[in-house]
């Protein structure tokens, strides 16, 4: 399972701070690649450090720097957990789900008739699926929608 990041900070030095769809935050510093990537050595430049960009699975600095948001969330710190990460946890699900049944986003909007962009904005994060929206994409990708509370 890959884990997408919806947010990036950059802290002092080379430590990224990492929010991910799962609600979780995590610390990672990139110094502790630089023994084994002397490439990385490279972003105790602040500039060059803070112009890195997060991709929905990495983070890309240039064509010769990137890390997989994925080593972020196994090998960082976790330091907390954002209670409001609604829309990024039901476009996780959507599109992890449209990913295990193998189909596009094309094939799903014609199972669902729901419009292709709209699909697009779900798993993206940008919209708020109602209740019988999501209830439609699971029962087109042959799963069964579960709403949970944690506390």
């Amino acid at each position: 399972m890959f884990h997408e990041a919806i947010d990036l900070k950059f802290l002092r030095g080379t430590r990224l701070k990492v929010t991910f769809s799962d609600g979780s935050i995590h610390e990672y510093d990139m110094a502790s690649m630089f023994d084994k990537y002397p490439q990385f050595k490279a972003l105790t430049d602040r500039q060059l450090f803070i112009s890195g960009k997060l991709y929905r699975y990495g983070i890309v600095w240039n064509d010769e720097l990137d890390i997989e948001t994925e080593t972020i969330y196994e090998d960082g710190k976790e330091i907390g957990v954002k209670k409001d990460v609604y829309h990024g946890a039901s476009a996780h699900a959507v599109m992890e789900a449209r990913c295990n049944a193998d189909i596009t986003q094309k094939q799903l909007a014609e199972l669902t008739g729901i419009d292709q962009s709209d699909i697009s904005k779900i798993e993206r994060g940008v919209a708020n699926p109602s209740v019988s929206t999501l209830e439609r994409i699971a029962e087109a990708v042959g799963g069964k929608l579960k709403i949970s509370i944690e506390m």
